[in-house]
């Protein structure tokens, strides 16, 4: 039997920290039930929670790699029996592991790809399979600035965020007249761990607005494509990245 809920509900993933943690903060504030996925860190992802609940509302946490089709199937078919809807997925997972192209080791190459793409499809097809019958829903997913012009020593990750886009467009012209809209969060340079070792004073002066981003500007452009007020808007691509591109 499904659990009625008196909130919307959203998933987000990889939402222990950065962008996604922001994001869960934010659905929060608009009254969304969150379920706050993330693949390790037990802590991280607890404080997410305590952010969300501070805010106030609610969620729980759910641990699973999305890039293992097993654990994210069991995942989504649990919340899938458990939940009478799902209004929003936001599909933030992601990893980096940067190289040039000819020293980059397959295996980084395949765990960037599985983290973004193969995550993506394990959390989107159940996903969108419930919309359907609720004849209404939105997927949000992160991209980057890099999988739109590219990004040196970042090959894997470039073609993992442009696949997103591509995959969104395609998905999102599908199933259109069904109600369910689907958009891709292109973030610049954002104020998170991964840009931990970048040279931001001289990145700063590559982006028009002179400053890094925050993970809650990112976030607000999230939510809005998740409500009512974006309810024409569909197989777009929205960057946040202080005129970069």
């Amino acid at each position: 039997m499904s659990e009625a809920i008196d909130k919307k509900m959203a998933i987000v993933t990889g939402a222990s920290r950065g962008i996604g943690r922001a994001v869960a903060v934010e659905m929060a504030r608009d009254n969304y039930f969150v379920i706050i996925n993330y693949r390790s860190n037990d802590a991280a992802a607890a404080e997410t929670l305590e952010l969300v609940r501070s805010a106030g509302g609610d969620g729980e946490l759910m641990r699973f790699d999305v890039a293992d089709s097993a654990a994210a199937g069991a995942a989504m078919e649990d919340i899938t029996k458990r939940f009478a809807g799902i209004d929003a997925l936001v599909n933030n997972a992601g990893i980096t592991a940067d190289n040039l192209f000819l020293m980059m080791p397959e295996a980084d190459w395949d765990a960037v790809i599985a983290t973004t793409l193969k995550g993506f499809y394990n959390m989107t097809k159940p996903v969108l399979r419930k919309m359907l019958r609720q004849k209404k829903g939105s997927v949000v997913s992160i991209a980057s600035v890099a999988g739109l012009i590219g990004n040196k020593g970042q090959a894997n990750y470039s073609a993992a965020k442009a696949g997103l886009i591509g995959a969104t467009r395609s998905i999102a012209s599908e199933i259109a007249k069904k109600g369910i809209r689907l958009n891709v969060v292109a973030p610049g340079l954002i104020e998170t761990d991964m840009i931990k070792e970048a040279p931001v004073e001289m990145i700063k002066n590559i982006i028009p607005m002179g400053r890094i981003g925050t993970p809650e500007e990112v976030a607000k452009v999230v939510r809005f494509l998740c409500s009512d007020d974006a309810s024409y808007i569909t197989g777009q691509v929205i960057g946040v990245n202080g005129g970069m591109i």
